[in-house]
């Protein structure tokens, strides 16, 4: 049977190397063993983990290591950064069994020349008392501590203060939590539950839930179309849109298709929603995620966001969920945090030339709501400013209570405030 950390070690050399998607990533290295239930959790534990907590764990081997980090084989490197990692953060692993696992590793990928040094390493960690040295300077005491580039929390903390960014760095760390969309229209609260066999599950509000355990996709609710998986801010953002059974809605940047799920249910599966998306394939998966869910007023397909089409009619409503950074959701993808803030620069043009191409289909009278799943104002603030100022037809509009809380007409949400993500909202009218 194939070893889980070892397979961990190979998926972290790749990830590391090719820039993947950890979630495709693994998903398809878990398909490809033969390990167990039990083998699949330690290995994707042990993958997720470092990838979460790289930089820390870097920042630890760096102090011990007689090589730079740089210097040493990248194998080397992710076995030890496993080993750290079992140490430091699973009570589960006993620290000698890390220990000796590690050895064996490095002898498995033939590199036995450095098991000595693993060996040594670890054992060091062990004895200092797994202390983690944080260095003087803040910013870099949190780039250490929560695992998070430089220049990330210098832009964190430009935006929103170090009080804010150590509280979303942290929560960021926390374990994350599956939440479930109820299909009020194909099912009884009763029959939903009944479904979730041995899915525990907490009522959160209204049609929304969290589930305590287990794969909720592999239960006969979510085959039956009886919910679907959406986090608490992407669910409070189409409620902040709220399409109802008349409106023609439109949802431009669509797939996977959550959002448009939720709103054609709040919609009682009556009116129509457009939703489309760049490619073909990803339309492709809005309409099977309708079919599962029996939603027959969605209209799913392939389109460009930035580009006009005259054959859409005019629009009562738009989301606009344009595409962003993703900063927002570095606690369900950690491998974002560490992309460099550079690439992110030409986001604030794309997600204008959307939005103002969005306003072509909007008809008098209608609302539009932008939205991202990331918290960087350039990205969200400064876009909505832009499209005031250059747009004068437009209007703010006041965004619903949520969680007891009001908001205005723009919200940056975060687990401080009560969402799993981080994710902003605006709402808009056109008034003529």
């Amino acid at each position: 049977m194939t070893d889980p950390r070892y397979l961990a070690v190979r998926l972290l050399d790749k990830t590391f190397s090719s820039g993947s998607y950890s979630n495709i990533q693994l998903d398809s290295g878990l398909k490809g063993s033969d390990l167990d239930d039990r083998g699949k959790k330690l290995c994707s534990a042990i993958y997720y983990g470092v990838i979460e907590r790289k930089l820390t764990l870097d920042h630890i081997i760096a102090g011990l290591s007689s090589r730079p980090i740089e210097k040493l084989d990248s194998i080397i490197l992710n076995i030890l950064r496993c080993g750290v990692y079992q140490i430091m953060y699973m009570d589960s692993v006993p620290d000698n069994a890390a220990v000796n696992e590690s050895v064996a590793l490095a002898k498995k990928f033939r590199k036995v020349s450095a098991s000595g040094m693993v060996n040594a390493v670890l054992r060091n960690f062990i004895r200092s008392g797994k202390e983690l040295k944080l260095p003087k300077d803040s910013i870099k005491a949190a780039s250490v501590k929560y695992s998070v580039p430089v220049p990330f929390v210098r832009a964190l903390t430009a935006d929103y203060g170090a009080e804010w960014t150590e509280n979303f760095l942290a929560a960021s760390l926390e374990k994350s939590v599956t939440f479930m969309r109820v299909n009020a229209n194909r099912c009884t609260e009763a029959e939903f539950l009944a479904a979730l066999g041995d899915i525990s599950a907490e009522k959160l509000s209204e049609n929304c839930y969290s589930a305590k355990n287990g794969d909720v996709t592999a239960t006969e609710a979510f085959k039956k179309g009886y919910f679907h998986v959406q986090g608490l801010s992407s669910q409070f953002c189409c409620e902040a849109l709220a399409p109802a059974e008349n409106d023609i809605v439109l949802d431009i940047c669509a797939a996977p298709g959550g959002k448009t799920f939720t709103m054609a249910e709040l919609m009682n599966g009556r009116g129509e929603i457009y939703a489309f998306d760049l490619h073909e394939k990803r339309a492709e998966l809005i309409s099977k995620g309708a079919q599962r869910l029996g939603l027959a007023n969605i209209r799913a397909a392939a389109g460009d966001a930035t580009k006009f089409n005259a054959d859409l009619p005019k629009f009562t409503k738009i989301l606009c969920d344009v595409p962003c950074s993703g900063m927002g959701i570095i606690g369900k993808k950690p491998e974002i945090k560490y992309k460099d803030l550079t690439d992110f620069n030409g986001l604030p043009d794309i997600q204008y030339k959307i939005v103002t191409n969005a306003l072509n289909y909007l008809s008098v009278g209608g609302e539009l709501v932008y939205s991202t799943c990331t918290v960087r104002k350039a990205e969200n603030d400064e876009v909505c400013d832009r499209l005031l100022s250059e747009h004068p037809e437009l209007e703010e509009v006041m965004l619903p209570q949520w969680n007891g809380q009001s908001f205005g007409s723009r919200v940056t949400l975060s687990p401080m405030n009560g969402s799993d993500d981080g994710f902003f909202i605006a709402k808009f009218r056109k008034i003529r």
